[in-house]
């Protein structure tokens, strides 16, 4: 049973609640889908932003210093920092944590590290429900910011109102984000580390891809913004741009739109994690294992069993 004291905590704010009911959901026990459900209708006042890129593209130092620009506009920011899984632990590993000390003391901020748990995007499904909490906690703003493992990492996308896709001028990284498909999840790119040699080429390789993009003129054109975060460089045109994108959203029609897909296959998830719970009882698990022979001997296909599985499943129901 759900504790509403600890409901109305979270609600008002409470860092302690929200930690806790965070970690009851993390849990996946019999009470997180009823947490998520009571939070619900106080959910979707935070604009939420993604931040993605390669490994070493300096992903938390952007999130740090924009989160003290929120600050500085007396912004509540929930950031959710997903880590690779820790092999050992299966936890994350809290790099991101150790990184944003600074704000980290802040009560305006609130920063919780999760682990991509095999997740096949680089973003933990728990990273959404826990945004959601955060959402529903107060916050005006929740950063998303995902472990860069290229190909995987589309899904920010979905989860994001404003991505933002951050790159370093070393060789071949314009080229890798073309081939992974950032180019075509971002509403903003970062060129980050512009201190370093090749940052003009990099640049000019970017907008070369950019300007192949088909556009008109109800299509965002995402602008690339040299920086470098570690000095605070370019962080004010990166503030002023996710501005620019939020208005050109609503102006458009398009952030309702978008708001509205996201939840479309939120629900499509939820619906198939159910199914797939109740679809893999003892009953199954025994036909896949008794069916094994007949598929590895050739005389049935692995689609003659998973159909089998099926009209087993309807008809028990």
């Amino acid at each position: 049973m759900i504790d509403n004291l600890l409901l109305e905590k979270l609600f008002s704010g409470d860092r302690r609640a929200v930690a806790r009911i965070i970690s009851v959901v993390e849990s996946d026990n019999n009470l997180t889908s009823e947490y998520l459900k009571s939070i619900y209708n106080k959910v979707g006042n935070a604009y939420r932003i993604g931040i993605t890129g390669p490994p070493g593209a300096g992903k938390s130092t952007i999130t740090n210093q924009l989160t003290k620009l929120f600050r500085k506009e007396n912004k509540k920011v929930g950031i959710i920092a997903v880590d690779p899984t820790s092999p050992f632990t299966g936890g994350a590993l809290l790099g991101d944590r150790v990184r944003m000390n600074d704000i980290g003391m802040d009560q305006g901020v609130f920063i919780r590290s999760m682990a991509t748990r095999g997740s096949l995007g680089g973003l933990s499904k728990k990273a959404i429900d826990t945004a959601d909490i955060l959402d529903a906690a107060g916050s005006d703003i929740i950063i998303l910011e995902t472990v860069g493992v290229g190909q995987s990492e589309l899904d920010i996308a979905q989860a994001a109102d404003t991505t933002i896709v951050v790159l370093v001028p070393e060789s071949g990284d314009s080229v890798q984000a073309m081939k992974a498909g950032l180019m075509e999840i971002a509403d903003l790119f970062v060129l980050n580390k512009c201190d370093r040699p090749g940052s003009q080429q990099a640049y000019t390789a970017l907008q070369t891809i950019l300007m192949i993009k088909q556009h008109d003129e109800n299509t965002w054109l995402p602008k690339i913004i040299k920086a470098v975060a570690s000095e605070n460089k370019g962080m004010d045109e990166v503030l002023n741009e996710i501005e620019n994108h939020k208005k050109f959203l609503l102006e458009k029609n398009l952030f309702q739109l978008k708001r509205e897909n996201r939840t479309k296959v939120r629900i499509k998830e939820i619906v198939e994690n159910k199914l797939r719970e109740k679809l893999w009882t003892q009953t199954s698990e025994s036909l896949l294992n008794s069916s094994m022979k007949n598929v590895m001997l050739g005389n049935s296909s692995p689609y003659d069993i998973a159909e089998e599985i099926l009209n087993q499943f309807v008809n028990n129901r």
